[in-house]
């Protein structure tokens, strides 16, 4: 393709849409290592998971591999073909379970080939080692130690390596937490947590503390670390398991711990969420309680509804059906951007166009280009949409 005719395009998109004057909606895709380890024509050296995780050579290779892949392949809104002055970076990357195994939980390879490791729960069977627990060194403890390692050795690779003759830019690691209640749920199991709720209520408070206080010690010394504030005008986070609970129970056992992490590492915001699954009934308490002004939706939130909930001036990421756009077919790909862009998400130029969220392991380049082309038809603000 024409990159250049491409990425000139992209600016317009962005800086009008940054001006709130967006010519049309832009569109993105979440791609993670997941999508690349599961397919061999990217994967061609049949790494594993268990390679992927414990080599941190294969962990710098494959993130140079996908940079290189979705430039080339992967049409959105963003910046394609070879880069101006460097390429990304690597990152330290161990999925969502980084966090429960720093805290001890045991991590197990279940499917080396397809899925990621996975995590068992430590205090399922025995609840009361919580209070056996401390929390380890936020650098060196548990896996975040191998999260230093990591982190040092490909900040050393990339000094000496050239991708396509162009250097490669600064490693990124976890500065940001998948969210208090979605790591207690991790520690304990969800059932027990939701369970201790109302038999333990006592019990669930201290797991929560736990959590929190963890969390906050973590970040702030890789902050600290990195030479990042620790606070800053806005702040970022995720706590997907919240879709378990209504809003009164959000409100009475959640938000509490919301407000302690915001306080800790916001300056007043505008915040921003991720909530991939069905978690909208809680988007305007967060909104007035958290100063979250943006929401990264996933497949089953009804953003039109979102829309007239949350007013003009929320910005909403979502959130075409990851199945669909896998398996298509495409027509049902077009169908879904044109119900989506139709549906008055569009209302106030607050609208991004992607995945919801995630894209799916095997999805046909072909397809992720039809719902690009369908967001440009459709997700245009001069016509009506």
């Amino acid at each position: 393709m024409d990159f250049a005719t491409h990425n000139q395009e992209v600016r317009l998109v962005r800086e009008s849409f940054e001006a709130r004057k967006p010519v049309r909606v832009p569109i993105e895709f979440n791609l993670s290592m997941r999508y690349f380890i599961a397919d061999r024509q990217i994967n061609v050296d049949g790494i594993t998971w268990k390679d992927f995780f414990e080599n941190p050579e294969i962990m710098f290779r494959m993130y140079m591999r996908r940079h290189r892949f979705v430039r080339y392949n992967v049409v959105a809104d963003w910046e394609m073909g070879p880069p101006e002055k460097e390429w990304p970076g690597a990152a330290v990357d161990f999925q969502n379970i980084y966090e429960a195994a720093w805290l001890g939980c045991e991590l197990r390879y279940i499917d080396e080939r397809d899925n990621p490791p996975d995590i068992w729960p430590m205090f399922k069977e025995a609840k009361e080692k919580l209070y056996d627990t401390e929390i380890p060194d936020p650098l060196h403890g548990g896996l975040m130690g191998r999260v230093y390692e990591f982190y040092q050795y490909m900040e050393e690779r990339r000094r000496n390596y050239l991708l396509e003759g162009k250097p490669v830019g600064a490693t990124s690691v976890p500065t940001g937490t998948d969210g208090p209640f979605t790591l207690a749920c991790a520690l304990r199991g969800p059932t027990e947590v939701c369970l201790d709720m109302y038999q333990d209520e006592a019990y669930y408070h201290d797991l929560m503390d736990f959590v929190v206080r963890a969390i906050i010690s973590r970040m702030k010394a890789w902050r600290q670390l990195l030479g990042q504030p620790v606070k800053s005008q806005s702040f970022g986070f995720a706590d997907d398991s919240i879709e378990l609970l209504s809003p009164q129970a959000y409100k009475r056992f959640v938000l509490p711990y919301h407000k302690r992490l915001v306080e800790e590492f916001s300056l007043g915001g505008p915040n921003s969420i991720h909530l991939c699954g069905r978690a909208s009934q809680h988007f305007k308490i967060l909104r007035d309680e958290l100063n979250i002004q943006a929401f990264d939706t996933g497949f089953p939130s009804d953003l039109g509804k979102c829309r007239q909930e949350l007013g003009p001036d929320v910005l909403l990421r979502g959130n075409i059906h990851p199945e669909l756009l896998r398996e298509g077919p495409p027509e049902g790909i077009r169908k879904a951007v044109k119900d989506l862009c139709q549906s008055g998400v569009m209302e106030g130029g607050r609208f991004i166009l992607c995945d919801g969220n995630n894209v799916a392991p095997l999805t046909p380049l072909a397809h992720m280009r039809v719902m690009y082309e369908a967001g440009k038809e459709y997700g245009r603000y001069q016509r009506a949409c």
